[in-house]
């Protein structure tokens, strides 16, 4: 398989079409190898517009789609200054591209399994500016916090506040919120100290991430 036209045709016809159009982006979305984060047995999969299974004893743990991860990390308009939390590990890809923009990037994997994969996967790729940390990521990390961005790479029915509280003033927040079958990807801005604002960015359907029915929410 050619992964260099493969990537490229995942760049031009999945990515630019769902308004992805900021060069840096586009640009890391060439450079930081996709496939080097999927499943042995996915690689052929790697560039598909499709939710990768990413063990099969973990079920409902997946890659999403390239033009999801590429949309959120668009939106977050990261800087290079920028420290990130990451909720949901996954193969650590999300999490890679993240950190070829931030200064450091946190990332919670509730699955020891797959949080070993992780750390394995960004060691290969020499991503030194991110810990992967085993805990369930829908109770923040307050080790590090305040964030100046926050990623949740996967579905909650509602953002925990105690997310949001983990974020800096002027901070962002990316996820997809809802049950089957509405969910709703947003843009949580911390606009004051016990204020926020919200921007619906796009629908889509997404696993739902471990634990989120059972944690604390907020309501707008």
């Amino acid at each position: 398989m050619n992964f260099e036209l493969a990537r490229f045709n995942m760049i031009e016809q999945q990515i630019r079409p769902w308004d992805v159009l900021d060069p840096v982006v586009l640009a890391l979305l060439s450079e930081v190898k996709r496939e080097e984060f999927v499943p042995a047995e996915q690689k052929l999969l790697a560039f598909a517009d499709v939710c990768l299974p990413l063990a099969k004893d973990v079920p409902g743990a997946v890659m999403l789609e390239p033009k999801i991860e590429a949309r959120l990390l668009q939106e977050l308009g990261l800087k290079n200054k920028d420290r990130v939390l990451e909720i949901g590990t996954g193969s650590g890809y999300m999490a890679a591209l993240l950190a070829a923009r931030a200064e450091f990037v946190t990332s919670i994997e509730i699955e020891p399994s797959l949080a070993k994969l992780a750390r394995e996967n960004l060691q290969r790729a020499g991503i030194a500016n991110v810990a992967v940390e085993q805990a369930d990521g829908l109770k923040g990390w307050a080790a590090k916090a305040p964030y100046d961005a926050i990623v949740i790479s996967g579905a909650v029915p509602a953002i925990p506040d105690v997310l949001l509280q983990q974020l800096k003033v002027g901070g962002r927040l990316v996820g997809i919120v809802g049950t089957d079958p509405v969910m709703s990807a947003q843009l949580v801005t911390r606009t004051g100290e016990m204020s926020f604002n919200t921007n619906n960015l796009f629908e889509t359907l997404v696993p739902t991430l471990r634990n989120a029915a059972t944690g604390q929410t907020f309501s707008f």
